[in-house]
């Protein structure tokens, strides 16, 4: 399960390193950790496994996983987000009534 969360963490991070410009790598980082939270709470919901101490569950990634999306919110500055919303406004086709 740490193999799990350690690829799932640093997978999109290298990933959004080389694809995107600098100043856009932290607010795309957060977003999606926020998302990746989301998939492993609704696999924890699916899925009931009996809680231990000693092991690693999925709860315990989503929250890594929001923890870790808070911290690239934090460390990201708000002009950051609102230059990749921007962006991907200006990627989308106009379109007229």
């Amino acid at each position: 399960m740490l193999t799990l969360f350690s690829l799932l963490t640093a997978l999109p991070a290298v990933l959004a390193l080389h694809l995107l410009e600098p100043e856009l790598v932290l607010p795309v980082f957060s977003a999606l950790l926020f998302v990746e939270a989301a998939f492993a709470v609704i696999a924890a919901r699916l899925i009931h496994v009996p809680e231990s101490a000693d092991n690693i569950t999925l709860w315990d990634l989503a929250g890594g996983f929001t923890l870790i999306g808070c911290a690239a919110a934090v460390f990201g500055e708000p002009d950051q987000a609102a230059l990749f919303l921007e962006e991907q406004g200006a990627l989308r086709p106009a379109s007229r009534p």
